[in-house]
């Protein structure tokens, strides 16, 4: 199973869960609960007043809560600044008007603006939090009526609560943004990982057909050739085209399940039949023993791909593969190719070498010809 099958589902499903949790009534009934610590403002204007400005304290305080609610529900922290400062300003106008029905109990109408303004604001809305505060402490001290009632005891409560509940709702603002913050990443991890799988099937499947399909391109023109002079020669050739066919696409379905990898001792088996039907002598290592266990895998995928490009664009008559510990070397006495080429094969040798920590080298041949090199670096090598 691939990495981005193991993490897409996963979190698809966890934020899809989470997105259908916090939505619909949910929304807005949990925190709208809240408002009912309202109660004692409403039961401050009960008791300070009577006739109309009962009426009139109630009617402020379901203004308050209707603007409450509408900034729940139109997601006022995410929402345009207008939307976000007209909400606040007419909270802030409920309060100023409760003031004189409610007294000092007025201001447990600021702990609800102060968690609006620090869930929009975060960090910015410190000067709110302090002036809300600063009101609640100095203002019923400055009014020697306010000082009579039960509500008389509610401003000194709430002016400890207003700071309390914003530095609460702030680390809560916080760890809301952390969770939308890992959400994305999970995301972002998940494409990352399709796009890198993506890339792998690609390489993968380039490197396997390019070098299916050459020896096959290969066998078939020298079954062709053979057809006139030698029916039985070009029959059995025509007999490999098929084996060499079904070959590559069992190769093909295993890069596609990652289920097999190149080896070293396969590919020198099927690179020395392709030099051979290419008519280029081969002179390949009979031995595999001694080769780091670590750079099996990667050596198989530069015979692979080197041997396919003799054949492909060396115009070669000989071919030599050194074998070494750490290090893979292909000499041939043709013309060779630039690897630096837009061509995707030997780019995607340079991906896979650089991933495994070492080092690749292709150019002319001191002794003629052309040379590809691939060794591991000493530190990869002893890992």
């Amino acid at each position: 199973m691939t990495e981005a099958a193991c993490v897409e589902p996963a979190d698809t499903g966890w934020v899809s869960q989470q997105r259908r949790w916090a939505s619909g009534w949910r929304r807005t009934v949990f925190p709208a609960v809240f408002l009912l610590y309202l109660a004692e403002t409403a039961g401050a204007v009960a008791q300070y007043n009577r006739a109309a400005g009962e009426v009139a304290g109630f009617l402020v305080l379901a203004a308050f809560c209707a603007a409450y609610v509408v900034a729940l529900t139109r997601d006022t922290f995410t929402a345009r600044a207008p939307t976000f400062w007209a909400i606040f300003a007419v909270q802030v106008a409920c309060l100023a008007a409760e003031l004189p029905l409610a007294h000092g109990a007025a201001f447990v109408m600021a702990v609800f603006i102060v968690v609006l303004a620090v869930g929009r604001l975060h960090a910015r809305a410190a000067p709110i939090v302090v002036a809300f505060t600063a009101g609640a402490v100095l203002l019923p001290a400055a009014v020697p009526s306010w000082h009579q009632g039960p509500a008389s005891g509610a401003a000194v409560g709430t002016a400890f609560a207003i700071p309390m509940v914003a530095l609460a709702m702030f680390s809560f603002f916080n760890v809301l943004r952390g969770n939308v913050a890992l959400a994305q990443a999970r995301s972002e991890v998940s494409r990352l990982a399709a796009e890198n799988e993506r890339i792998r099937i690609a390489r993968d499947l380039h490197d396997l057909l390019g070098h299916s399909l050459t020896t096959i391109i290969v066998k078939a023109e020298l079954a062709r050739r053979l057809a006139a002079t030698d029916a039985g020669a070009a029959a059995a050739e025509i007999a490999e085209v098929e084996a060499l066919t079904r070959a590559a696409l069992a190769d093909v379905r295993a890069a596609v399940s990652r289920y097999r990898e190149p080896t070293v001792a396969g590919e020198l088996a099927t690179g020395r039949e392709l030099l051979h039907a290419a008519g280029i002598t081969a002179d390949l290592p009979r031995s595999v023993d001694g080769i780091d266990e670590r750079g099996r895998e990667l050596f198989a995928w530069v015979l692979r791909e080197g041997l396919t490009n003799v054949v492909r664009h060396a115009h070669a008559s000989t071919c030599t593969v050194t074998l070494t510990a750490d290090a893979v070397q292909i000499d041939d006495d043709g013309t060779g190719g630039d690897l630096g080429a837009t061509g995707s094969g030997l780019s995607g040798l340079r991906e896979r070498v650089d991933a495994a920590g070492g080092t690749i080298e292709a150019g002319p041949s001191p002794s003629g010809g052309w040379r590809l090199r691939v060794a591991l670096t000493p530190e990869h090598a002893l890992r």
